[in-house]
């Protein structure tokens, strides 16, 4: 009998110990989705009091503050799901792509660009344009720059777009939107690619390893990175650019 009784109770002990745990386990997961969502909304907020307060002057500005607008959309859409700190975290890379486009409208109206943005996943591993270059490809011409200008509006801060590098730079046409929005790239870019960055000193990989994806540098973990004239910086952590923006209309690229 007596036997019986230690057994009970240390079946008992058992079961309070297991419960105080799971118990405690769930507040913790409760605190950090808590902390997630903060930290993202944080981002969320600094962008949107940018995209309100600027206005365009020309239209590299004005494209990057439209770029900019729609990360804000797709950070808040985001973070009003979030239901793991995963999501949240997916809800601040967006909304820090979003400040990287907001400094690089400010860059292009010779404003000030503002205090530094955390770097975004696959930057440094991406490269950056280093020098002004026009190809023709598909019976037009497009054209890469390291600043922007009337003939290369269109911005972008450096990262993966569906599993593929695409470097920090300023372009005549965002060529790498059809992958960003359906998600794979067409039959041309590794064409456009090689046309584009071959043998660029900022570009240290070649069309081959665009189209696999490696570019022989780590994406991630390389902590928090400024960004320079022109609005382009190195740093890494998060996924694929753009991951928020399903469901965004780009307009009409086919390539």
């Amino acid at each position: 009998m007596t036997a019986l009784i230690w057994i009970v109770v240390v079946l008992i002990i058992v079961m309070l110990v297991v419960a105080l745990m799971q118990g405690g386990g769930a507040d913790r997961a409760q605190r950090e989705l808590a902390d997630a969502q903060a930290d993202a909304r944080q981002a969320i907020n600094r962008l949107g009091g940018q995209v309100y307060l600027l206005e365009g002057t020309n239209p590299a500005a004005t494209q990057a503050l439209a770029d900019a607008g729609e990360r804000y959309n797709a950070a808040g859409a985001q973070i009003d799901h979030a239901d793991t700190p995963r999501q949240a975290h997916l809800a601040k890379q967006t909304a820090l792509e979003g400040l990287y486009y907001v400094r690089a409208a400010r860059t292009a109206m010779d404003m000030d660009p503002g205090p530094p943005v955390q770097g975004l996943d696959g930057q440094a591993a991406a490269g950056r344009v280093t020098e002004v270059r026009t190809v023709d490809f598909e019976g037009r011409q497009i054209s890469a720059s390291p600043d922007p200008s009337a003939t290369t509006p269109n911005y972008f801060p450096g990262g993966r777009v569906a599993g593929r590098p695409v470097p920090a730079g300023w372009y005549s046409e965002a060529w790498w939107r059809p992958a960003l929005i359906g998600g794979m790239w067409g039959v041309g870019s590794m064409l456009l690619f090689s046309s584009l960055f071959s043998g660029m000193s900022g570009v240290h990989y070649g069309a081959d390893a665009f189209a696999q994806g490696d570019t022989g540098l780590d994406d991630g973990g390389m902590g928090d990175a400024g960004i320079g004239d022109g609005g382009m910086g190195d740093g890494g952590m998060g996924d694929d650019f753009g991951g928020g923006l399903e469901g965004f209309d780009f307009g009409g690229f086919d390539f």
